[in-house]
């Protein structure tokens, strides 16, 4: 399986790095581990959803 950098990832989902440690510190990214001090996530692994929206916005 291959992995990428947690910058990688950010780059990828259009997001920052602090957000996507702070999505692996929480386990809503599946997979994802911490190498020494650097996270490591599967290369396959999915953007979770925004908790932030709501079930009305998410309908319409």
């Amino acid at each position: 399986m291959d992995y990428l950098s947690a910058k990688e990832v950010a780059e990828k989902w259009n997001i920052s790095r602090r957000r996507v440690q702070l999505l692996c510190e929480e386990g809503r990214i599946e997979g994802a581990f911490k190498l020494s001090d650097v996270w490591v996530i599967p290369k396959d692994s999915t953007k979770p959803a925004d908790r932030r929206k709501t079930k009305k916005e998410a309908n319409e």
